[in-house]
């Protein structure tokens, strides 16, 4: 397929909207990205003439229902390159996802005293339920710095193993930075040591081609509303080794076989974690959306987000009172930056939005990363493969007309 950029543009309806009239520049990727009309179409059609309850009914509803909802899980699992979708579990998001980690599997396998390291870019879903686990369980958090270029070493990684180490909980791409991390090595150097490792993928899955048989992690968290899916949907990998040390961490329908009042008998994985009435039609969007960026080519869109990168590089990094954070050579189009002169990246954020221009302000859910740089807050500019060159140079106007704003 042609990476034709117009005809993408023209799937998404609202990139022809304008906003304080002018036309929208959507770079507000890396919270959550727009939706393609497919999906919308998906959606609308599920709840008007599709909709029923899952694996519960025999009707021709339940069974249509059942039947787009487990396909997901085949979509997903060719998504990421695995072999048997029955190590997809499906959820609403990375969060979930990692939380049934926690929960399910390292409660089960760790005692107090045992090590998760993690990079201090990790987003707070990738921190919080870890420290769930550190106030209530006694689970000790070891921490490794990103260099001065905004990398993770995967040596740094492996050379904080310790044998209490029970788990590397590590994100594929920074959502501040965009710094990609080599998971493969730290994966390979981890399982020499007999250490899972957990890859939060909710920001690399969106702008790579992902291969598990290749990275060959225990864990991988993808979630859909930044794949052009609904929010409200994801799926985390789960190798074959640690679904046989997990342990169900939600109770309720659909994950049990039996139950009687003295005995309950659980059903197989991955449905043994998949408690309640699932987001269905969030699940049958999130699948429309998978095949729609692969029949694009996830090649291509990395292909064609390599352009955006390097031209927003050259282009912010032209402008001496601008500072961007992170400088790594493999990175994927997020960029953060801070201006010159205090002014404070929600005000830098307002006047951009006065010319259309959506961008993020804040910590960005990175709040160790955010102390690691020393700054309380950033803007941030996340593309899309949708996006393009003539956005960056709308961004650089709006960049330059808030800096003489400032003064």
């Amino acid at each position: 397929m042609v990476f034709d950029i117009n005809s993408i543009r023209s799937d998404f309806p609202i990139l022809s909207r304008h906003v304080n009239g002018k036309p929208l520049v959507y770079l507000d990727n890396g919270a959550s990205s727009q939706k393609p009309q497919v999906v919308i179409d998906a959606i609308k059609k599920a709840y008007s003439q599709e909709y029923a309850n899952v694996h519960r009914g025999l009707h021709f509803l339940s069974n249509l229902a059942t039947e787009k909802y487990e396909s997901v899980r085949f979509i997903v699992a060719r998504f990421l390159n695995v072999d048997d979708e029955s190590d997809i579990i499906l959820n609403s998001g990375t969060t979930e996802g990692i939380n049934m980690v926690a929960y399910g599997w390292a409660m089960n396998v760790m005692e107090p005293g045992d090590e998760i390291i993690l990079s201090v870019m990790e987003h707070h879903a990738n921190i919080v339920p870890w420290h769930f686990l550190r106030e209530r369980y006694g689970i000790v958090l070891k921490w490794v710095d990103v260099d001065e270029n905004g990398v993770i070493e995967p040596e740094a990684m492996l050379d904080a193993i310790t044998p209490r180490t029970k788990l590397i909980a590590v994100t594929h791409m920074s959502n501040v930075l965009g710094s990609v991390v080599d998971v493969k090595s730290i994966c390979v150097g981890a399982s020499a040591k007999g250490v899972p490792v957990l890859v939060d993928g909710s920001q690399g899955a969106v702008h790579m081609a992902v291969d598990i048989a290749d990275i060959g992690c225990d864990f991988y968290a993808i979630t859909g509303h930044k794949l052009c899916g609904p929010s409200g949907s994801g799926a985390i990998y789960v190798s074959k080794k640690r679904q046989s040390e997990m342990r169900p961490f939600i109770g309720g329908g659909d994950m049990i076989r039996e139950v009687h009042k003295d005995q309950v008998i659980y059903n197989d994985v991955p449905h043994l974690f998949e408690a309640g009435t699932p987001g269905i039609v969030q699940t049958i969007g999130f699948g429309v959306a998978l095949e729609y960026m692969m029949g694009i080519g996830m090649e291509q869109i990395a292909a064609h987000e390599k352009v955006i990168t390097e031209y927003a590089s050259t282009q912010l990094g032209g402008l001496n009172w601008l500072k961007l954070q992170g400088a790594a050579l493999d990175r994927g189009a997020i960029f953060s930056f801070t201006m010159d002169g205090g002014a404070h990246a929600h005000d830098i954020s307002t006047i951009l939005d006065k010319k259309g221009i959506a961008v993020r302000a804040g910590q960005h859910c990175a709040g160790p990363l955010m102390d690691h740089l020393g700054i309380n807050a950033s803007c941030r500019a996340s593309f899309a493969f949708y996006n393009t060159v003539e956005e960056v140079d709308a961004l650089m106007d709006g960049l330059r007309f808030a800096n003489e704003l400032f003064g």
